[in-house]
């Protein structure tokens, strides 16, 4: 595929991302494109829901499945703002999404080339062309700010406790 159509679609999860960086949960956003058209959109609820599972690329999933009406989504084409985690890679490999496109890659526990990768495993019966990179800076900058915030929310939290045990 055109890189420049991979930007449009990565921009479109981007998106979703925003979106759950604006629920206070990680932005990681995902979307899924079969014939050119987005039939999925999804970004992590993990807090949101105190589920585990409910990460982007699971929720996208889910929701093409019942669009179409089907588990198979060969021919699929899924743009995630973070490399899948193993999880995200074993159902990716399930629904035969054909294609997958990540934005920031995932060094701690990515399973799309980075950590390891499951998605192009050939003792798996399915495998997924991957391709790595797609606005990674807008995709890595999210996240860094996201966790920069995170970081500093917990540090001024410390604080005001400690201010309140000095002043008990």
């Amino acid at each position: 595929m055109n890189r420049s159509l991979d930007e449009v679609y990565m921009n479109e999860a981007l998106l979703e991302a925003k979106k759950a960086g604006e629920a206070g949960e990680v932005p990681i956003g995902a979307i899924i494109v079969l014939d050119g058209e987005i039939i999925a959109r999804a970004y992590n609820l993990r807090e949101t829901e105190q589920s585990s599972i409910a990460h982007a690329e699971v929720l996208a999933i889910n929701e093409a499945c019942k669009k179409l009406g089907t588990w198979r989504l060969e021919g699929a084409e899924l743009y995630v703002t973070l490399e899948p985690c193993p999880m995200c890679a074993g159902a990716i490999m399930l629904s035969r999404i054909k294609r997958v496109v990540y934005g920031a890659a995932d060094p701690k526990g990515g399973c799309a080339g980075t950590f390891m990768n499951l998605l192009q495993d050939e003792r798996f019966n399915h495998q997924s062309e991957v391709v790595t990179g797609v606005l990674k800076e807008e995709c890595s900058s999210l996240l860094s700010q996201f966790f920069r915030e995170l970081r500093e929310r917990k540090k001024q939290q410390k604080k005001l406790r400690k201010s309140q045990e000095v002043n008990n």
